[in-house]
């Protein structure tokens, strides 16, 4: 196989991924739209974690929500739990590394306020605590996840949101992922802007 073949077979590997998500995941991301506008609508914010790529997701949507996306409009509050290095590097120091997200959440977070976690496969440690937090401060979680949802899928209740890629490539999970990202970001700025 040529380099240029293998190159093409990435994105068709990409494309299919995404046209597989295309199938199963609209109703998902509305539901989950919704719930995030009703979060800010009430005077909430949104809290993002996730590691290595995930972490640069969340990084992502925060600084959509709070700069802009495609369009001049007030700032919304979204907070990454990934960018403070004291306090990440203290708090893992200090306690464990899987507290670095939840320590946070329970200093930030409130009723009402949402959790996006960012997750590839839904069994980090640091991912857990922080939806067992999140759920101490009676928060909602929207978990975005790619394989089987690991671990963080049988932690979700009722009134949680899984967003759950179907591939199990870690790759094409974190392309569909930022996908999702702007689905979310344009359906809050269509409902809480208009057109």
């Amino acid at each position: 196989m040529s380099l240029q073949d293998r190159i093409r077979s990435l994105f068709s590997a990409s494309i299919q991924t995404k046209q597989d998500a295309l199938n199963n995941l609209p109703p998902i991301i509305e539901l989950a739209g919704e719930k995030l506008v009703a979060c800010l609508l009430d005077d909430g914010k949104i809290l993002t974690c996730g590691n290595g790529g995930s972490a640069g997701d969340a990084q992502h949507f925060s600084s959509e929500m709070l700069n802009r996306f495609e369009r001049d409009r007030p700032g919304l509050p979204a907070i990454a739990l990934t960018t403070d290095t004291s306090t990440l590097t203290s708090i893992a120091n200090d306690y464990r590394f899987e507290d670095i997200f939840a320590k946070q959440i329970r200093a930030l977070g409130q009723n009402g306020d949402i959790l996006i976690c960012y997750t590839t496969s839904g069994n980090s440690a640091n991912i857990l605590s922080a939806a067992a937090a999140a759920h101490d401060r009676s928060m909602t979680i929207i978990a975005i996840t790619g394989k089987d949802g690991g671990a963080l899928a049988n932690l979700l209740h009722d009134t949680d949101i899984e967003i759950r890629v179907p591939s199990n490539s870690t790759a094409r999970i974190q392309e569909t992922h930022l996908l999702i990202t702007h689905c979310l970001c344009d359906l809050i700025d269509h409902r809480l802007f208009g057109d």
